[in-house]
């Protein structure tokens, strides 16, 4: 076997000191640009993506009993065709259990190594990805490569190494010595054994497949459990790359390539509900809905459950010393990735009487006008909007903006309207829709809206501002939270209240896009509010995947 731990072991060593010290690093190439890679890798990226479609998608599985696949672009509304095992699930487990006793076994550098392995191949196929996740969940070709590539690789990477740190933590052997006041000392030598949990059922994220797939896996696998993807029927394609590159891993290093399988189904017949509820199935990975989040956490309480899900992500506008940067820093978030991520801005409160800019007053009315002006700023190239904002994965977000616009009324700020890109101009697109709203409101922004839908809330005060966007982090969850105030004594109060609420907070970020969450530095949801149980990615993560037991044995 391949000493993959040896060969990948300083990319290792840079992500536990990374992990330990918090900066800013990435193991994989973040932009896709020709001028860094050439011309010829990502041609040969989107060739390789164009020579999957209209095929059939062959893992060689077991349990295979026929064929599913309903992946349509958004940017060009086809089918891309390409059609994937459809399991059994009982067949699936059972083929599963026989390859789990020797990766228990192996050693936890074995595993690791292997992971390790995984992600460097990964890595390698970032632009044919980047178009598999562009057609697929519609984001942009470069925020696919960097957002769902290596991004998520950063955050598997992350998570790999707390499975290390964890279970190095845990010595193989141990003597111990003690007297109990009869002749001579009790002397035991003790051994502990790292034991998995059990399958692990990991169920993707339709919009950001790999955001959540890559640390489960790496979580998983590398402390002993078996791992079973199971896609969202949209975005199959990008999670079926990495489980083919996992099995051809698993194989190599003389492994059942069992040991990761890719659960595709559709939305007519799906299969998550009876993956969780296998009795083999001990561990169940889950991003999407509050609704199944919730489900899942409430009636698997027996199994161990991780959830990413969504809530209210807010920002409070107290005051600026320049509102025009604010507005649009603010505004891109609004944009980014048309607002379908669980890290966009939804709701913006702003005291009703207006905000401080520069020691004067600025009315609500020229705070909701500059930040609906920033929306057309970003909009107003159509290649840079196209790049920022991507397609409606999914039809069912254009409703949810048309439904939102009815119910707005006269409330509206900011009309959303389709975006026109020359080279698909058949893209499902919708520029943000800005509703106006008052706490009367609160039924229409007290959960989450997915898609480019936001509020701008005027409360009473800027402590009435606080105080509402924190009782809806607490409340309904929050993974953001953004406070802007050049009052010390605010930007305090605002801390120790979103704190209050299990909400992180970030204050005054301008310059950069404020939905980003750094691998290695961000805890990426903090598991105290209704949004997830889990964090991507601490101790916590990976620890209760596996546990210890021991034995002794006395020498005299």
């Amino acid at each position: 076997m391949t000493d993959w731990f040896s060969e990948h072991r300083p990319l290792l060593d840079k992500a536990l000191d990374a992990c330990a010290r918090r900066y800013s690093w990435s193991g994989w190439p973040e932009n896709p640009s020709t001028k860094i890679h050439g011309e010829e890798k990502p041609a040969a990226g989107r060739a390789d993506f164009e020579a999957m479609l209209a095929n059939e998608f062959v893992l060689s599985q077991p349990g295979a009993c026929g064929w599913v696949g309903e992946e349509v672009s958004p940017y060009t509304g086809q089918a891309l065709g390409v059609r994937y095992e459809q399991l059994d699930p009982a067949a699936l487990f059972a083929a599963i259990a026989e390859g789990r006793p020797a990766w228990a076994a192996a050693t936890p550098q074995q595993r690791v190594g292997v992971c390790l392995e995984m992600l460097h191949r990964c890595g390698e196929q970032l632009f044919a990805n980047a178009h598999a996740t562009m057609h697929t969940s519609g984001q942009s070709y470069v925020m696919a490569f960097a957002g769902s590539g290596a991004n998520a690789l950063d955050r598997g990477l992350e998570a790999l190494a707390y499975a290390y740190k964890a279970m190095a933590d845990v010595p193989a052997t141990a003597r111990w010595e003690r007297s109990f006041g009869g002749d001579g000392a009790a002397c035991l030598d003790k051994h502990y054994r790292l034991v998995p949990r059990g399958v692990s059922v990991v169920i993707c994220c339709a919009t950001f497949p790999l955001w959540n797939t890559y640390p489960a896996l790496c979580a998983s696998l590398a402390t002993g459990n078996p791992v079973v993807l199971k896609p969202h029927p949209a975005a199959t394609l990008p999670v079926a790359m990495v489980a083919r590159v996992c099995r051809e891993v698993l194989a190599e290093a003389g492994f059942d390539p069992n040991l990761v399988t890719l659960a595709a189904d559709s939305r007519e017949v799906p299969l998550a509900l009876a993956l969780v509820e296998h009795p083999d199935t001990a561990i169940i990975d889950f991003t999407g809905s509050p609704r199944f989040g919730s489900y899942l956490e409430q009636n698997f309480s027996g199994k161990q459950v991780y959830t990413e899900t969504a809530g209210c992500n807010s920002v409070v506008l107290e005051s600026t010393d320049d509102l025009a940067a604010t507005a649009r820093a603010i505004a891109h978030s609004l944009c980014q990735a048309s607002a379908q991520m669980c890290t966009s801005v939804q709701n913006i409160h702003v005291p009703a009487d207006g905000v401080r800019v520069g020691g004067e007053r600025v009315s609500l009315t020229e705070v909701q006008g500059a930040i609906c002006e920033a929306v057309d700023g970003w909009l107003a190239e159509p290649r840079r909007s196209a790049t920022l904002c991507g397609t409606l994965f999914d039809p069912s977000v254009s409703q949810n903006v048309a439904r939102y616009r009815e119910l707005a009324g006269d409330r509206i700020l900011r009309d959303s309207a389709p975006l026109h890109y020359a080279e698909f101009p058949d893209a499902r697109t919708a520029s943000p829709l800005v509703i106006a709203a008052t706490n009367s409101d609160r039924e229409l922004y007290r959960k989450e809206v997915f898609g480019p839908v936001s509020f701008i809330i005027a409360n009473d005060s800027a402590e009435q501002c606080l105080a509402d966007a924190t009782a809806n982090a607490r409340e309904c969850g929050a993974i953001t939270s953004h406070v802007y105030s050049v009052d010390e004594a605010f930007i305090d109060a605002a801390v120790e209240a979103y704190h209050g609420a299990g909400a992180s907070v970030a204050v005054n970020l301008h310059g950069m896009p404020i939905n980003f969450a750094a691998a290695y530095s961000d805890y990426h949801v903090t598991g105290l509010n209704p949004a997830g149980n889990a964090c991507l990615a601490d101790l916590a993560f990976v620890t209760s995947r596996f546990r210890i037991v021991q034995s002794k044995v006395m020498r005299r």
